[in-house]
């Protein structure tokens, strides 16, 4: 089969591919520009690079050609100029569905997050709750996966934790109070997702997926910490701190160590979805847990964050 990915350079994506490709599918990966954070996408076998946004349909239904699913995996986590929640996540999957109605896809998987819902005052919970109305209300066979903090290797959690842990001495732990949360393991996310696109299970069904343990987050921080060999003093601070911090974050790096969805999404806790969501079948539950040895399959280069994770350099 073949099988377009929005944000197919991304993390997810890269992993969906690598996976798709294994099975003997054919993967076209649709993305703004190409990553080059990790060149072997573009060694994938039977992958080809579509360079396209998400503001054009037409553009997006020359993708789709000939595919018999997409999976939507485009989204950000924090607004830069014209790269809005609205725009991307809303905007972008009207586009996406519009494409794969003209390309005749015969199915449509959406990653969305575990608690996204509207009237919350959250730019990201909300738009990703429009975009799954979107999707369901598309009249396509869909699937859309609910997902909480997704990790492997090249993802957000495990790399700016560990270049944290080798920069600061002091490690502030989000809010007085622990949250829980059950890591993700991606490839586990991977193998629900092949499931529905190629082997059209779980139809017009919203699942939520998490991982195999719960754990509080300051637990899942301390397990990186070890791994990795850094003890900082982990201490927690007030919310509005972290959102302050995220704020200046998000304006001088180029990937923000923290964002202001995740100071959102981490204050909240990661363990509960919101509805509308099914249950994954058992043969389809994530089993991964989150060992050392997972960790350190997952972990980058070990090294500090450095003067190129600052925007304006290149």
């Amino acid at each position: 089969m073949r099988i377009a990915i929005t944000g197919g350079t991304g993390f997810v994506g890269r992993h969906l591919a690598r996976g798709l490709a294994a099975r003997g599918h054919e993967v076209v990966l649709i993305a703004r520009g190409k990553d080059r954070r990790d060149p072997t996408s573009f060694e994938i076998p039977n992958a080809t690079f579509f360079p396209a946004d998400l503001s054009s349909a037409d553009d997006l239904a020359r993708a789709f050609s000939a595919c018999g699913a997409v999976a939507h995996c485009a989204g950000i986590n924090r607004e830069i100029v014209s790269q809005t929640y609205e725009r991307i996540h809303v905007a972008g999957t009207d586009n996406v569905v519009e494409a794969a109605r003209r390309a005749g896809v015969g199915k449509i998987v959406l990653l969305s997050f575990l608690r996204a819902r509207p009237n919350c005052g959250s730019g990201y919970h909300e738009s990703k709750w429009a975009a799954e109305e979107i999707v369901r209300r598309s009249g396509l066979d869909y699937t859309i996966f609910k997902a909480g903090v997704i990790y492997g290797l090249g993802d957000h959690m495990l790399d700016h934790l560990s270049h944290a842990l080798h920069t600061f001495p002091l490690f502030a732990l989000v809010g007085m109070k622990d949250r829980p949360v059950r890591p993700l393991a991606v490839e586990d996310l991977v193998r629900a997702m092949i499931a529905a696109l190629v082997e059209g299970r779980l139809s017009c069904q919203t699942v939520a997926i998490l991982g195999p343990e719960e754990m509080l987050l300051g637990e899942a921080v301390r397990r990186v910490g070890r791994v990795v060999e850094k003890h900082p003093l982990y201490f927690r601070a007030p919310l509005a701190v972290h959102y302050v911090l995220a704020h200046l974050l998000e304006r001088v790096m180029k990937i923000p160590l923290v964002s202001l969805a995740q100071v959102r999404i981490l204050s909240e806790g990661i363990v509960d979805p919101w509805p509308p969501f099914e249950s994954l079948p058992a043969d389809l539950f994530p089993t991964t847990p989150f060992t050392d040895e997972q960790i350190r399959r997952g972990l980058p280069i070990a090294k500090p964050f450095c003067i190129e994770d600052l925007r304006w350099t290149t």
